[in-house]
């Protein structure tokens, strides 16, 4: 007996019409879900949560499939909405600004910062945030905060600055294999074309940004913007006098931070000390 296939509520979000239009054009073509999985190089299982919007849409899906349906951009599109629904309507302004700016500069005083996590790191965050998250639901976080990484990679990325208190090297979050995987990515963005990072240490005492994260976005007509985070919120700030005094304060962090060299080099003396 052939199991029938679940209807599909494309108006119900973007994520649904998604899967409404895979399924749709698939059918068209006359492709099972064993054909597309073999033709996309995906788990028939993961297209087929895809299509009935339980799972979140990876990053590289979209530009496969308007690849193999020659649908013009359809699915990137769609995705572009897509992306933004599962996190809080105060933080996809953030996103919008993350997609548009030309410099974009971060502090954090805790955690590293979603733009320069890697996987491990992202998934033990989740589940460090929220014990009873299902894995399903981990998944989907970590696939919505990988596809924010993709501003950094793409054909005009722009400049990022980071500065991380050094507090944040020591925190073994996921344990010693996880946190030596993180720092080896942080180690190398510390110089490169499009990206500083830089550790303030210890030694220097306090500084006015502690407690908090922040970053600041500046976009092509000379806009800028403040992002400021707490454990579950954030606020986006665009009054010029408060956006003129938090990049001051990240102006004098950036001046009293370790340099880009020095800062590698802490941060490999740090995955040096780790337990095996």
């Amino acid at each position: 007996m052939v199991a029938r296939s679940r209807e599909l509520t494309p108006d119900r979000s973007a994520r649904d019409l998604f899967g409404s239009e895979m399924r749709r054009l698939r059918t068209a073509a006359g492709m099972s879900l064993e054909r597309l999985a073999d033709v996309l190089k995906y788990g028939k299982s993961s297209l087929a949560r895809f299509e009935t919007a339980e799972a979140m849409i990876p990053p590289d899906l979209p530009a496969k499939l308007d690849a193999a349906f020659g649908t013009d951009q359809l699915f990137e599109k769609l995705y572009g909405l897509a992306r933004k629904e599962i996190h809080p309507d105060e933080f996809r302004r953030r996103m919008e600004l993350e997609s548009q700016a030309r410099l974009i500069q971060e502090f954090s005083g805790q955690l590293v910062p979603g733009l320069v996590q890697t996987e491990a790191y992202a998934r033990a965050l989740f589940r460090t945030f929220n014990p009873k998250v299902t894995p399903e639901q981990a998944e989907d976080l970590l696939t919505a905060r990988m596809s924010r990484q993709a501003v950094l990679s793409g054909e005009n990325p722009p400049d990022l600055n980071v500065i991380i208190d050094e507090g944040v090297l020591h925190r073994l979050l996921g344990g010693p294999g996880v946190v030596r995987e993180q720092l080896a990515h942080l180690a190398s963005l510390t110089e490169t074309p499009n990206s500083l990072l830089q550790i303030f240490p210890f030694e220097l005492g306090g500084y006015s940004l502690m407690g908090g994260s922040m970053a600041t976005f500046t976009l092509d007509n000379g806009s800028q913007f403040v992002w400021e985070e707490s454990i579950s919120t954030g606020r986006l700030l665009d009054d010029q006098d408060t956006v003129t005094a938090r990049l001051r304060a990240y102006d004098r962090l950036r001046a009293y931070a370790l340099s880009p060299t020095d800062s590698a080099a802490m941060i490999r003396s740090v995955m040096e000390a780790l337990p095996e």
